[in-house]
C-alpha cells in the first residue's frame, strides 16, 4: 500500500524530472515537453514572473534543472566569455564569471555571438563551450572547474555554433570549420579525448562552373548532433559540411554518409524515425533530406527516401511529432511534413524572421521570431493559430521549459514566463 507521504514525493521527484531542461532542444534534443501545460498569453505586465538582464551579447539557449538556470554570453567584441547561473525561482544570480579570455578572438557574423554554443547539464556538472576558444566543466555546487581544455583547433569562420551532448560518458563536439572538419569525443570526467573521426568528403571539389568549392562556407557548419538506436547499434547523426555522416557513436567509426553539395552552413539538428534520418542542408539551396538508415548503414547510393526544398529553415530546427515534421523557415514560413511521404500537409506565413528553433509543448507549437513575437498553434494535420504575444528585442536563441513555465531569452535579458501569479 502507498502512503500519502510515499506519493507526495513521487509526485515531486515526477515533477522535478519533468522540469529539467538539460541542453540544447531539451530532454533527447527534441524540442518537446509534452506533459508541460506552458501559459498561452502573456506580455511585459502579465505573465512575467521576474525578468533579469543579461550582460553582453549570446544566443546560447538557457538550460534548467529545476531549480538553476544556466547560460552563457560574451562580449560584444569576443574577449570575455562567461557563464551564468541563476536561481529559477527569483532570477537572483548565483554565479557570474569569465570562463576565458580570449586576446585575438575569430571573426563572428552578425547573426551569431561569441556565445552561441548551448552548455548541457548533467547531474552536479555542466560542460560549457565556446567552441575552439575552449570547453570547460564546473561543478554546478561549488561552481569550481574540474577539467578544461582549449588547444583544439577549428577555424569557425564565421563563429561556432554546434552544442555538446552527452552519451554513456562520452561529451560528444562538432569542430567543422573553414580549416579543420572533425568531431571529437571528450571522456566526461576528465575531459580527454575518447575518439576523434575527421570528416571524409572531399572539400576540393568544383562547382559545375568549375570554380573551386574549398572556401570557409562551404566547409564550416553549426549542427548539433543526435544519437539514434539503429540495428542493434547507437547511431550518431552527424551533419556536417556538404555531408550527412552516420557514425558508431561509441568508437567514431563512420558507418555511412550521405553527400549534398547544394548547400552550405548547416545548422539544424538532425531526427530520427520511422527508419529514417532527417537532415536539413543549411543556407543557399537547402532542404529536408530523409535518409533511409538501413540502405544508408549497408552501403546503399539510392538511400533518399524522400527530400523538401520549400521553405526549409537554415536556422531553425524542426520537430517530428506522430508523424508529422513541423518547421518554420527563416522568413516566418511553417509547415507540417509527413514524415513518411514527404508530402506537406500544411504551409502556412506566420510572418517575422527566425532563428530561435520552435518548441512542441503538450499539443501546441510556440515560434518565437527575431522581432519578439510568439506565435502559438496547435500542432496538427490542420493550422490554427491560438494565441500571439509580443516580449522584449527579440529571440536569437531557442527558449526553454521549466515546469509548466518558459525561459525566454531575449537579445538583452531572460524572462521566466508563469501561468502562476
Amino acid at each position: 500500500m502507498i502512503t500519502w507521504s510515499a506519493a507526495v514525493m513521487a509526485c515531486a521527484a515526477w515533477s522535478q524530472a519533468q522540469a529539467e531542461w538539460p541542453g540544447f532542444l531539451g530532454p533527447d534534443g527534441a524540442s518537446k515537453a509534452l506533459h508541460a501545460d506552458a501559459p498561452l498569453d502573456w506580455s511585459e505586465d502579465k505573465g512575467v514572473l521576474w525578468t533579469v538582464p543579461i550582460h553582453g551579447r549570446g544566443w546560447s539557449s538557457p538550460v534548467n534543472d529545476g531549480a538553476r538556470i544556466w547560460l552563457t554570453t560574451a562580449t560584444e567584441d569576443g574577449t570575455r566569455l562567461s557563464a551564468l547561473c541563476l536561481d529559477a525561482s527569483t532570477g537572483e544570480a548565483l554565479f557570474d564569471e569569465t570562463l576565458f579570455e580570449v586576446a585575438d578572438p575569430q571573426f563572428a557574423h552578425r547573426f551569431n555571438s561569441y556565445a552561441s554554443p548551448t552548455p548541457l547539464l548533467d547531474g552536479d556538472r555542466i560542460y560549457i563551450t565556446f567552441g575552439s576558444p575552449g570547453t570547460t566543466c564546473l561543478d554546478t555546487r561549488t561552481f569550481e572547474r574540474i577539467w578544461t581544455r582549449t588547444e583544439l583547433e577549428c577555424d569557425h569562420f564565421r563563429g561556432a555554433g554546434s552544442s555538446p551532448i552527452l552519451h554513456h560518458g562520452l561529451l560528444i563536439l562538432h569542430y567543422d570549420g573553414a580549416d579543420h572538419q572533425y568531431v571529437n569525443a571528450f571522456d566526461a570526467r576528465t575531459g580527454d579525448t575518447v575518439w576523434q573521426t575527421d570528416r571524409s568528403v572531399d572539400f576540393q571539389d568544383l562547382t559545375p562552373e568549375g570554380k573551386p568549392r574549398a572556401d570557409g562556407d562551404f566547409r564550416k557548419g553549426y549542427a548539433t548532433p543526435t544519437v539514434t538506436q539503429h540495428g542493434g547499434r547507437d547511431i550518431l547523426i552527424s551533419p556536417g559540411s556538404k555531408a550527412c555522416y552516420f557514425y558508431d557513436a561509441m568508437t567514431g567509426e563512420e558507418l555511412g554518409r550521405h553527400e549534398d553539395h547544394s548547400a552550405h552552413s548547416v545548422t539544424g539538428r538532425p531526427l530520427a524515425g520511422h527508419g529514417l534520418a532527417y537532415s536539413v542542408t543549411g543556407f543557399s539551396k537547402g532542404h529536408l533530406l530523409a535518409l533511409n538508415m538501413s540502405k544508408l548503414l549497408d552501403g546503399d547510393q539510392d538511400a533518399l527516401a524522400w527530400s523538401v526544398r520549400r521553405n526549409v529553415p537554415n536556422k531553425p530546427s524542426p520537430i517530428l511529432h506522430q508523424g508529422l515534421i513541423f518547421m518554420i523557415d527563416d522568413g516566418g514560413i511553417a509547415s507540417a511534413i509527413d514524415a513518411v511521404s514527404g508530402d506537406t500537409i500544411w504551409n502556412e506565413r506566420v510572418g517575422g524572421n527566425y532563428s530561435a528553433s520552435p518548441l512542441l509543448i503538450g499539443d501546441r507549437l510556440y515560434f518565437f521570431s527575431e522581432e519578439g513575437k510568439t506565435t502559438i498553434t496547435r500542432a496538427g494535420r490542420e493550422y490554427e493559430v491560438l494565441a500571439e504575444n509580443e516580449l522584449g528585442d527579440g529571440f536569437m536563441g531557442t527558449p526553454a521549459v521549466i515546469g509548466d513555465d518558459l525561459i525566454l531569452r531575449s537579445r538583452s535579458a531572460l524572462y521566466r514566463i508563469s501561468a502562476t501569479p
